[in-house]
């Protein structure tokens, strides 16, 4: 019997307001759970506007605690509510000075699982992300869920090869990476390093992005969110570049191994000639 996944992810355009935001999320992830969806992804910072596109301390004010900040908490009774595992990406504070572009994740009985802050934190027009966040300190953390294991990386991340290895040796099944990406400065990438990620890693990989025009910023945010298989192959069509969407796609955990023995990548590794790489 084939071991399937159905697993869901969204995009969806800012609303103008933090609550309403929530509640439109909340609505396309029932959405998805009347589809049959064991597992979803929200978008990077999903409940405020990608505020990086500027610098003033007036959004320090979307941050939460996390776990005992509301969102969380209303996040476990949606999980508990629906049966899914949950990714929930949030502007995380841990005290006061200390702030972090994080990812909750919760079991589909809504218990409270962990946390992965992103890493990688850039700092280029538009994206003025060093300004808010400090850079992650959680490792590459994998999470036991219903679903099997799943691990995160959050959009900058995803240009570095580290990270997504590191995930693919402790055990990840599928890895979502909910992003903030605009169409002038990288969508040329968003077709190319996802789908490599899943075939040198040999995983699935849920790639989701925001959608639309924000009032902090001039370009938009182009959606295009997809799940690629271990081949690098999309599994179904992306969604679409302009509107809100919530995707939900059979992901048959059986392909990994296929492809592993296959491609034997991870055989193959020599992890004793690559000292030099983390030296320089």
């Amino acid at each position: 019997m084939a071991n399937i996944v159905r697993a869901a992810l969204v995009q969806a355009a800012w609303t103008g307001d933090q609550e309403s935001m929530i509640t439109k999320s909340i609505e396309l992830a029932r959405k998805a759970a009347k589809d049959g969806a064991q597992v979803l992804c929200f978008q990077e910072l999903f409940y405020g506007p990608y505020f990086c596109q500027v610098q003033e301390n007036e959004h320090f004010g979307y941050a939460e605690p996390i776990p005992d900040g509301p969102t969380t908490k209303r996040m476990q009774q949606l999980a508990k509510d629906t049966g899914m595992v949950l990714v929930v990406p949030m502007f995380e504070i841990e005290q006061e000075g200390f702030y972090y572009n994080t990812a909750a994740v919760i079991d589909a009985d809504g218990t409270y699982l962990g946390k992965y802050r992103k890493t990688h934190i850039p700092h280029v027009k538009g994206f003025w992300e060093k300004f808010y966040f400090r850079p992650g300190n959680t490792g590459y953390p994998i999470f036991d869920t219903a679903v099997g294991r799943i691990g995160v990386y959050i959009c900058y991340d995803r240009h570095f090869p580290e990270g997504w290895r590191a995930l693919g040796l402790a055990g990840a099944k599928i890895v979502f990476n909910p992003s903030a990406t605009s169409r002038g400065l990288s969508m040329y990438l968003w077709n190319l390093e996802q789908p490599a990620a899943a075939v040198a890693n040999e995983y699935f990989i849920g790639a989701i992005n925001r959608v639309g025009v924000e009032p902090l910023g001039d370009d938009d945010f182009y959606g295009s969110t997809y799940f690629v298989n271990p081949r690098g192959q999309k599994v179904g069509d992306a969604a679409s570049d302009k509107d809100d969407e919530v995707i939900v796609r059979d992901l048959d955990l059986d392909m990994i191994e296929e492809v592993r023995q296959q491609w034997a990548f991870y055989r193959d590794r020599r992890p004793d000639a690559y000292g030099p790489l983390v030296e320089a």
